[in-house]
């Protein structure tokens, strides 16, 4: 997965994939090693490593990001923190809307002159208006007596 919005240097660029490669490398570890230490498998690894997949839950990149000793928000992108949360709030599907969503914003954005200000800017307000829509739609589809009471 790409992250075209993250605008504030070359590091916010760069995926989760390649932070956790460069992680790795900078130690001398191999996949197998981080594997064993995560309590994870090496395919898991190698599939973080080529973009194909990510962390789950917020609690699985704090855990990396303590094994690597580095900040968690630099292994985690707006983008992945949008997409985590959605899958943490409403599961594969939400998952599954937020990446469509960064997925078609990314398409809007291309060969554009948004500056990368701009960019997050736009992003920013997309996420909030996703939050805001499944809120409503928790209210609108869920019975009364099913929901949180404030």
């Amino acid at each position: 997965m790409s992250h075209p919005f993250a605008g504030r240097g070359v590091i916010d660029k760069m995926t989760f994939g390649e932070k956790f490669k460069i992680q790795r490398e900078k130690l001398g570890l191999t996949q197998q090693q981080v594997a064993d230490a995560l309590g994870i498998n090496r395919r898991m690894i190698t599939r973080y490593e080529n973009g194909i997949s990510f962390p789950r839950t917020k609690e699985a990149y704090r855990k990396i990001a303590e094994f690597f000793e580095v900040d968690i928000n630099y292994l985690l992108t707006e983008e992945e923190e949008f997409v985590v949360q959605a899958l943490e709030q409403y599961g594969s599907r939400g998952m599954q809307e937020a990446q469509e969503l960064i997925h078609s914003m990314s398409g809007l954005f291309a060969g554009g002159s948004l500056s990368e200000q701009d960019k997050d800017a736009v992003m920013k307000a997309l996420q909030d208006i996703y939050w805001e829509s499944k809120a409503r739609n928790v209210q609108k589809y869920t019975p009364k007596k099913y929901q949180k009471q404030d």
